[in-house]
C-alpha cells in the first residue's frame, strides 16, 4: 500500500509544479482507480482458477512499476495519469487476490475476524503512505517519495511468494468470467454488499484523495498544529480500530442493520465536515469522527460478501464487488474536483461544503433504499 496515498499526499505540490486545475487534479487522483477497475474483474475471477498467491505477486510487480515510472518518467498530467493507472492495476492484483489468498487458508469460522484484520492493514498502509510521502518529499523532493512507493510493493511480492505455501483451487463450473459475475449478482445478499461497497468506496476514496488539499485550505484560514499530510496520516489511523470494532459489532448483531446505521451517520458527518472546512481547529476535531464512521462498515461489508458467496465462485463475487467499489473510488475524486471547480474553487468554503457533502450522498441513498429490508 506504500504508493496508494502518494499522489493525494503530494497533490498540492504536483498541482503547483504542473499547473493542474482542480478538475485535472481530480482526474489524476481518479486514474489510479481507472487502472484498478479495468483489471480487477480479470484478476479477481482468475483466483477461482489459479492460486491467488500468483496473482498477488504479479500485482505487486505492477504496483512497483507504476510508482517507479511516476518517479522516473512522469513529466506532466498525461504521463502521470498513465503511471497511476499502472499502479492502480497493481492494487487490483494485490488487494482482493490477497484477501482470497488469506481466506483460502483459514477456517470458515475464523474468516470474519481475519478479514477485519486484513482490511485494517489497508488503513495502516494508506496512513504510512501519507506520512512517508509527505516527509520524504519535504526532504528530497517528490520523485524520491515515488521511488520509495515503488520499491516496497516489490518487497511485498517477494515476502508473499516466499512465505505463503502454494494451493490448488477447488473445481469450479466451466463458464466465462462475465457469466460468473452475472450469476453472482443474482443473489440479493451479494447485491446488498456490492452496492454498499460502491457507496462506501465513493466516500472513502473521495476522502483520501482530497483530505490533504482540504486541510491545506483550512491551514490558510488559521493555524494547523502539524502539516496537512501528517494530519491526514493520523486521521487515517483512526480507520484501523474502526474497521475491526465495526466488524465485531456487525458479527454480534444484524450485519445489514449495522451497515445501515453507519451509513446514515457518516452521510451526516460528511456535510458537517464540509461545513467547518474554514475552521481548522474544529475541522481536525470533526474529521477523525467522520473517518471512523466511514470505516466502521468496511470490514463488515467485505466479511458479509465473503460469507454470502459460495467458495467455488467467491472470486467472481469479489470481482463484481471490487469493480463496483473502486468504480466509486474512480468517480468520487473526479466528482469532488468538478464540484470544487464549478462552485468557487479550492479557496471557497461553499465549494468545500458541497464537495465534501457529496462524499456521503450515496451512502445515504443506499441506506434509504434498503431501510425496510434491514429491519427484517
Amino acid at each position: 500500500m506504500a504508493g496508494f496515498s502518494t499522489v493525494p499526499a503530494l497533490l498540492p505540490v504536483l498541482q503547483s509544479a504542473w499547473h493542474l486545475t482542480a478538475s485535472e487534479a481530480g482526474i489524476l487522483g481518479g486514474s489510479y482507480f481507472a487502472g484498478y477497475i479495468l483489471t480487477v474483474s480479470w484478476f479477481s475471477v482468475l483466483t477461482d482458477r489459479v492460486d491467488a498467491r500468483k496473482i498477488f505477486t504479479l500485482g505487486a510487480c505492477l504496483s512497483g512499476a507504476g510508482s517507479l515510472g511516476f518517479a522516473i518518467l512522469a513529466q506532466g498530467f498525461w504521463s502521470a495519469c498513465l503511471c497511476q493507472a499502472v499502479a492502480g492495476a497493481g492494487l487490483a492484483g494485490t488487494y482482493m487476490p490477497g484477501l482470497r489468498t488469506l481466506t483460502d487458508r483459514v477456517p470458515t469460522t475464523h474468516q470474519s475476524r481475519f478479514i477485519a484484520f486484513y482490511t485494517s492493514t489497508f488503513g495502516i498502509g494508506t496512513s504510512l503512505s501519507y506520512a512517508a510521502s509527505g516527509w520524504i518529499a519535504a526532504q528530497w523532493g517528490w520523485p524520491a517519495a515515488f521511488l520509495n512507493a515503488g520499491i516496497q510493493p516489490l518487497l511485498a511480492g517477494i515476502l508473499v511468494w516466499a512465505g505463503v505455501g502454494s494451493r490448488t483451487p477447488p473445481p469450479h463450473p466451466h463458464r466465462s468470467m462475465l457469466r460468473a459475475q452475472w450469476q453472482a449478482m443474482q443473489d440479493s445478499r451479494v447485491r446488498f454488499y456490492v452496492w454498499g461497497y460502491a457507496a462506501h468506496c465513493w466516500e472513502l476514496f473521495g476522502f483520501r484523495a482530497w483530505v490533504v488539499a482540504m486541510l491545506t485550505y483550512a491551514g490558510t484560514q488559521g493555524h494547523l498544529p502539524v502539516s496537512a499530510a501528517t494530519l491526514a496520516a493520523l486521521i487515517n489511523l483512526v480507520g484501523i480500530p474502526a474497521s475491526i470494532f465495526g466488524n465485531e459489532a456487525a458479527t454480534r448483531g444484524n450485519r445489514q442493520r449495522h451497515i445501515f446505521r453507519v451509513m446514515v451517520i457518516s452521510g451526516g458527518l460528511a456535510w458537517l465536515s464540509g461545513g467547518v472546512a474554514a475552521y481548522p481547529l474544529v475541522l481536525i476535531l470533526v474529521l477523525p469522527f467522520y473517518f471512523w464512521s466511514v470505516m466502521a462498515d468496511s470490514a463488515a461489508l467485505t466479511a458479509g460478501l465473503v460469507a454470502s458467496a459460495p467458495s467455488h465462485s467467491r472470486g467472481a463475487a469479489l470481482a463484481v464487488y471490487s469493480f463496483a467499489g473502486f468504480g466509486g473510488g474512480l468517480m468520487a475524486p473526479i466528482s469532488a474536483g468538478w464540484i470544487l471547480g464549478q462552485c468557487g474553487g479550492q479557496e471557497s468554503p461553499w465549494a468545500w461544503l458541497l464537495a465534501w457533502g457529496s462524499l456521503g450522498v450515496w451512502g445515504l441513498v443506499h441506506a434509504l433504499l434498503n431501510r425496510y429490508s434491514v429491519q427484517q
